[in-house]
């Protein structure tokens, strides 16, 4: 639950800017992280000590459900002549170590990120008349917190957020998110380590499907070449009604082509999805999905999970020699170097199940699996053999209801035990697939839809450009538990 005051001590505008005007005995008292950050939305906004802010009444540290302890809310005049709109400007306080006692965060040191290593902010269109900020944003941050707090797991710019409803619970189009760099807010670094300012930039469900076909830094780059759709500094505006498409068609072209060239970044997502094994009756003791120490089922292995969450993570580097990271990944000091990796490995189960040790785990190659997926999952089919494999790349759909992978990889993916000989593998609960599937496409220029998902386009019109994708296995389409999902059965 939260509260919109005007900030004061304690609040983060409450004190003065850091420098020699400081006074030392108030900055002993004062959060270091909370003044250092302060400091950079001083600097931004001299006239504006004082802002509106959303604060959680009861603390995250205290128990209460808000990880962000305030949303400060200032009036950003923008720049008329530079297309750039008067809007209200939203910055976090929470997502990093504000107070450096370990209440909320652990102190890693101060070249490192202060807790997760970044704060949120969102520009929002100021409305005619509108005299006071709306506060609907504070909560849609506080939801991006939530789940920053639960699984552990970073964001990063380009990252897009499928939220699948109206931003502001109205009937806007508006519907879902993409993360970059704030424009104009600097890194800081804090006595806890450095923050960086991660803004939330809505958009349309069509332009969030082009960020999963292509990249999110590309629609990024596009939606700052249209003035009502983000402009230079990507301000949302939930009354737009049309995507950057409709707006200037000759973008289409432009994606189109982006993916032929560049594929797709997404290298993998968490998902309903579900894989077993038909080379063996499912009651055989040594199945590799069933496996068991005493009565506990096999989880993924330590080693198999940190790999695949570094496949997972190095989706986003477009490598013309893709790898699948080896077992034992080289690291230092625990982080890759590829994109900034989350503290907590965000596939590894709760369960409190006994994990086998990797080297007792052997690789078993399969000459017939079944694949289900649910619907969303399967629209993604496409994507990841359009936009991954016919790259030369891989994807991965990691369960969200087990402790389950699947993995398709294309030929000359270093690191797959999936081979052209042995085009289905698994090494205990993660499946590999590896096929020639070039030879199962037409043209790469074609615009595909999933079998399961007909021949319509986003917006439920037909697609003269749209035709099934011809899988190189049988797809059904039925229903379970509620859900439409996708059997796909190889041989």
């Amino acid at each position: 639950m939260a509260e919109l005051r005007p900030s004061v001590a304690p609040g983060p505008a409450a004190p003065p800017a850091p420098g020699p005007s400081a006074s030392p005995a108030f900055a002993s008292l004062f959060p270091p992280g909370l003044h250092a950050i302060y400091g950079e939305c001083r600097r931004l906004y001299p006239d504006q000590p004082n802002p509106l802010q959303v604060t959680a009444i009861v603390k995250y540290w205290l128990g209460g459900p808000d990880p962000l302890d305030y949303v400060s809310m200032y009036r950003n005049m923008g720049s008329p002549s530079a297309n750039i709109p008067e809007h209200w400007h939203y910055i976090s306080f929470g997502l990093s170590d504000l107070y450096g006692d370990s209440r909320v965060h652990e102190f890693t040191g101060t070249d490192g990120p202060s807790g997760f290593g970044f704060e949120l902010t969102f520009r929002l269109k100021r409305e005619t008349g509108e005299s006071a900020p709306p506060t609907w944003p504070a909560e849609l941050m506080q939801g991006l917190a939530r789940y920053v707090f639960q699984s552990e797991n970073t964001f990063c710019s380009g990252d897009h957020v499928s939220w699948h409803s109206p931003l502001d619970n109205s009937e806007s189009r508006i519907q879902h998110m993409l993360l970059t760099e704030d424009p104009q807010m600097q890194p800081v670094q804090t006595p806890f380590g450095v923050v960086t300012f991660l803004q939330i930039v809505g958009v349309c469900t069509e332009e969030l499907h082009s960020a999963q076909q292509w990249n999110g830094q590309g629609i990024l780059e596009l939606l700052r070449t249209v003035p009502v759709a983000g402009g230079p500094w990507l301000i949302t505006d939930m009354r737009r009604g049309e995507t950057i498409f409709e707006i200037d068609p000759h973008l289409q072209e432009r994606v189109d082509k982006g993916i032929e060239t560049d594929g797709s970044n997404l290298s993998g997502v968490s998902a309903k999805c579900a894989w077993d094994d038909l080379s063996r009756p499912p009651e055989d003791d040594e199945d590799s999905r069933s496996i068991c120490i005493g009565t506990q089922p096999r989880r993924l292995s330590g080693k198999d999970t940190e790999q695949i969450r570094e496949t997972l993570r190095r989706g986003l580097e477009i490598n013309s020699k893709p790898v699948l990271p080896p077992i034992n990944p080289q690291r230092q000091n625990g982080l890759t170097h590829d994109r900034p990796p989350s503290r907590k490995d965000s596939l590894e189960s709760d369960s409190s199940t006994a994990i086998i040790p990797h080297e007792l785990i052997r690789t078993r190659q399969l000459e017939s699996v079944h694949l289900k997926f649910n619907q969303e999952s399967g629209a993604l089919i496409p994507l990841c053999l359009r936009g991954r494999l016919l790259h030369g790349r891989h994807f991965t759909y990691k369960s969200i209801t087990g402790d389950m992978a699947i993995t398709f990889v294309s030929t000359g993916v270093e690191g797959a035990f999936a081979t052209e000989e042995h085009p289905y593998a698994a090494h205990g609960p993660w499946l590999q697939l590896q096929r020639h599937f070039l030879t199962c496409f037409p043209s790469p220029e074609v615009s595909f839809s999933p079998a399961i998902g007909g021949t319509t386009n986003d917006r439920g019109n037909p697609s003269v450009r749209s035709r099934t994708l011809p899988l190189p296995w049988e797809i059904k389409r039925q229903d379970m538990e509620g859900e439409r999902h996708a059997d796909a059965t190889l041989q």
